[in-house]
């Protein structure tokens, strides 16, 4: 569903258009700069650069104005010089083929188009793994899921790719990759799927090869696929989603340094935010998330999820500089469907439909949706939500483009009819609704006149002649701040209401300068404040367009006393600090409760003299340690004052020296599938026993002789039959109950009977 296929150019759009050949990019907003050197790598690389123009994709905009003309026409040929991305989406990509030129015309021209010193980025989509898309198939690819396929992607289609970016005549240029749309996504919501299971290691190996190579380049900066807030925004997807991507960048030769950052809503419609829905409380005790547009999930749209994204990849060991790119190529929604307010209905479903501005039947329906229409111009640095960290918005679906085709087209670049595409079905995925897809769509990646005609009339914000002309008038500034109402640690705040053209969507509270909430109405309370504080508090208002208003003049509030005045005493000194159970990696503490006038608010433990956990209850774990070393712990306790304790006295504790034999058993579930002298094998493997495993070491034989070749999410050694299996960084605990999952890709002389005889940390292993 996510591939790119101009059609050739031909004489007529080869006629010379003025708006097509500019190269003065006025439609993308850039960031004054001083510019970095070419050989510099720079943290954003779209900051003080401009961005490399299609001159295919343009001609095909020029050719569309000319086809239907008047007032739409001019808005085609107002957005012809915008960038977008250039896709590789099958290895005859590289040297060209029917659909349009190779990379080396389009690298070429874009060193053309460099004006002096300044930057040119080069967006680029490599896409090409074997066993492309393995779950929707409007795009899958010519490359097969088997040790063939690997080494063509490796050899003929990665390789080459990166040796010409490598090349010296295009050092200066900043290539932004985006890394194989839809893979490594798939490999959380739909690893069920058999063709997943089969593409899994391929995904795996393929993707962290490519961001070894292109790292290698010199002059490329990768930003991994990651879906979108309706795809991956629950908890339970994209945590685990969040595990996936670091297992592979941690498999790279070179780790996190192959990796600017994430790039979602690839080739979606996912809006950019909502501007009328929040996730607070509706009606009588429930959430606005609970809607069954929603299905609970908390990222109601792409600022939310790369929010979400940008704290978990973070919080898992991501250098905290990687940026987000979104795009935005479709995604405004705009046009005469679109909400101009919050719907006033008291029925949760009935107020989310009619407030949301996406209008696809679900979430989930992604091939070709109706009413959808251009989204933000590609954008530097934009700061709609500093928490995202966004390097850009771009265009990295050209607009036009199909996303596969609505009925069976016979073709020889290995995409398939997907029902999600026809606009008859009603889809189980979807609910049992209709897709929603338009039909007459040809195949993925071919030019769509109805669709860019339908993107250019519906777009938010609308081009420069539309119907709806994009909003710049911010809300006035929120007037009435007052403090209705204190408590030691907290301040109730209301003020009043701010105007705006087209209607306040909500407000934003500020605590010395730093967003501290926001509130849909005209009243927050602030809370975990300081007692007897004193605090500037300021409000702003946004608009449905997300423009801001001024601050409000600053109030001062005042937090209470505590309880019983001021309060100098600190709580007592913990007693009791015992280790309860010691293993390789981790030391699980407690210790007796502390007293205090106004109560113990927590508690602190310092191992060698370093705060290593805050709680608040009267045990902590410390985990990540080294076997057979010792540690001193104290615990200090602290008050709502913030008045601390004096240290506990030391306790030392010395981790054990191993790993961890579990005190009951362990089951492992062993799978392959095999295909000539090949296979794959795949471990779940569960800890019975009653006690966590920090470390593990899975042994087994071969009954054939056969050979692990290759293994992901853990390591291997062999000695003949005899196999040894160790974690990976990631895989290295075990809780009660809990499993750990790892594959690998093997070789056999022709019988390939599975071992039976597992033993984990010495112990005999059950066997499904």
């Amino acid at each position: 569903m996510r591939s790119r296929s101009l059609r050739p150019r031909n004489e007529a759009m080869a006629r010379p258009v003025a708006v097509a050949a500019t190269l003065a990019l006025a439609a993308v907003p850039l960031m004054a700069t001083t510019t970095a050197s070419a050989a510099e790598r720079v943290d954003n690389p779209f900051v003080g650069a401009d961005q490399y123009v299609n001159s295919y994709w343009s001609d095909n905009v020029v050719d569309a104005a000319a086809q239907v003309g008047g007032a739409l026409g001019q808005q085609m040929l107002a957005i012809a010089d915008t960038p977008t991305s250039v896709w590789m989406d099958r290895t005859s990509a590289i040297e060209g083929n029917v659909d349009g030129p190779g990379l080396r015309y389009h690298l070429d021209a874009a060193v053309e188009q460099q004006q002096g010193d300044t930057p040119m980025v080069f967006n680029l989509v490599v896409y090409n793994l074997p066993g492309r898309d393995c779950y929707a198939l409007a795009s899958n690819g010519l490359l097969e899921p088997t040790p063939a396929g690997m080494a063509e992607y490796k050899n003929d289609y990665i390789d080459v790719i990166a040796d010409m970016l490598a090349e010296p005549q295009y050092a200066d240029l900043r290539v932004v990759a985006t890394i194989e749309p839809d893979s490594l996504p798939n490999l959380v919501t739909n690893i069920s799927h058999e063709p997943c299971q089969v593409a899994e290691p391929y995904y795996r190996e393929g993707t962290a090869y490519a961001l070894d190579r292109l790292y290698e380049a010199g002059n490329v900066y990768s930003y991994i696929d990651a879906a979108h807030a309706g795809w991956l925004g629950w908890d339970s997807n994209a945590g685990p989603a969040v595990d996936v991507f670091n297992g592979v960048v941690n498999s790279t030769e070179h780790g996190y340094d192959t990796v600017a950052g994430f790039v979602t809503n690839t080739a979606n419609s996912t809006p950019l935010r909502e501007p009328f829905l929040e996730d607070e409380p509706f009606g009588n005790g429930g959430q606005v998330r609970q809607a069954e547009w929603f299905e609970w999930n908390r990222d109601f749209d792409e600022l939310d999820w790369t929010e979400h994204l940008y704290s978990l990849a973070v919080s898992a060991g991501f250098p905290s500089d990687i940026g987000m790119l979104i795009d935005t190529s479709r995604n405004g929604w705009g046009g005469p469907d679109r909400p101009t307010a919050a719907s006033t209905s008291t029925d949760l479903d009935t107020y989310v439909d009619e407030s949301r501005v996406d209008r696809r039947t679900h979430r989930g329906a992604w091939c070709n949706p109706a009413g959808a229409g251009l989204g933000e111009r590609p954008t530097v640095a934009p700061t709609d939500n500093p928490a995202s960290h966004l390097d850009a918005y771009v265009w990295v679906k050209p607009p036009g483009e199909s996303d596969g085709n609505s009925e069976e087209i016979p073709n020889d670049q290995g995409k398939n009819f997907d029902r999600m595409c026809d606009p008859t079905f009603n889809s189980p995925k979807l609910s049992g609704k209709l897709t929603g897809a338009l039909g007459g769509a040809p195949l993925a990646g071919q030019w769509f006149q109805d669709q860019f005609e339908m993107l250019v009339a519906n777009a938010y914000p609308a081009i420069d002649g539309g119907s709806v002309e994009p909003d710049t008038e911010a809300p006035t500034a929120p007037g009435g701040v007052v403090a209705t109402g204190t408590t030691a640690t907290s301040v109730d705040l209301a003020w009043d209401a701010a105007t705006d053209n087209i209607g306040v969507t909500g407000y934003t509270v500020l605590v010395d300068g730093e967003p501290a909430g926001t509130s849909g109405t005209t009243s927050f309370t602030l809370t975990g404040l300081t007692p007897s504080t004193t605090y500037e508090v300021t409000v702003t208002a946004r608009d449905a367009a997300g423009n801001v208003s001024p601050a409000s003049s600053p109030v001062s509030v005042t937090t209470d006393e505590a309880t019983g005045g001021e309060d100098t005493e600190a709580p007592t000194v913990p007693a009791g600090l015992t280790a309860d159970q010691v293993t390789s990696s981790s030391v699980q503490l407690s210790w007796d409760a502390s007293t205090d006038d106004t109560g113990v608010a927590g508690y602190r433990v310092h191992r060698d003299g370093e705060l290593v956990a805050d709680v608040a209850g009267t045990s902590a774990t410390d985990g990540g340690l080294d076997a057979g070393t010792t540690y001193s712990y104290t615990v200090t306790a602290y008050d709502a004052a913030g008045n601390a304790s004096a240290p506990s006295e030391a306790l030392s504790v010395t981790t054990e020296p191993g790993d961890v034999t579990p005190g009951g058993g362990c089951t492992v579930d062993y799978a392959a599938n095999s295909w000539n002298s090949g296979f794959t094998g795949s471990f779940v493997v569960t800890n019975d026993s009653d006690a966590t495993i920090e470390g593990w070491e899975l042994t087994f034989t071969f009954a054939d002789g056969q050979t692990i070749d290759q293994i992901w999410s853990a390591q291997v050694s062999q000695s003949g039959a005899a196999v040894t299996i160790t974690p990976a960084a990631w895989t290295s605990t075990i809780a009660p109950g809990e499993s750990v999952s790892f594959g690998f890709n093997g070789s056999h002389s022709g019988t390939n009977t599975a071992p039976d005889d597992f033993a984990l940390n010495g112990v005999i292993c059950t066997t499904p």
